[in-house]
């Protein structure tokens, strides 16, 4: 879809389905697309992601990508990368957002964030800043505050509700 500089009609309106972008941002982000597609075959792979300096010095980069690799190929095609890069906009709502930021701390994927998922999670973003006894410590806090039926996950409701009544 759309490999050279024009989209039909019809592409630039699916493309905008789900999204707050414009025709006009959707053209932007292809530009954008075709100079990370290095090798050109319609997708980005995590290789080129990683070749970008500004990206591969992020700790999350493997996280965000498996949440815009919504086909789980190991590649981003425009599609995905659309509607990933459609969540950062003022425009999306915050349940949106969240749902986003509730599928990075998600690790295996299975709707729920488990203490495994948490720990992991922290542990991308954190490094060897701290021991595993004080991330365990954090993520039992953690818990203890947003595991509200007490069943051992974070649930997206229980996300949510964390989430919103802070600042």
């Amino acid at each position: 879809m759309g490999q050279g500089h024009s989209f039909t009609e019809e592409e630039l309106t699916e493309l905008q389905k789900g999204t707050s972008l414009s025709q006009a941002q959707i053209l932007r982000l292809h530009k954008r697309f075709r100079k990370l597609d290095k090798d050109g075959n319609g997708t980005i792979s995590r290789e080129e992601f990683n070749s970008i300096p500004a990206l591969a010095a992020n700790p999350l980069l493997e996280r965000v990508l498996t949440v815009f690799d919504t086909d789980g190929d190991q590649n981003v095609d425009f599609r995905e990368f659309v509607r990933a890069l459609a969540i950062f906009s003022n425009e999306v709502e915050k349940r949106e957002k969240l749902l986003f930021t509730f599928k990075m701390y998600d690790i295996d994927g299975d709707g729920k964030i488990s203490n495994k998922d948490l720990f992991q999670t922290l542990q991308i973003m954190v490094g060897t800043n701290l021991t595993e006894i004080q991330l365990q410590q954090i993520v039992d806090k953690t818990f203890i505050e947003a595991d509200l039926d007490r069943d051992g996950y974070i649930s997206f409701a229980e996300f949510e509700k964390i989430v919103m009544a802070s600042d």
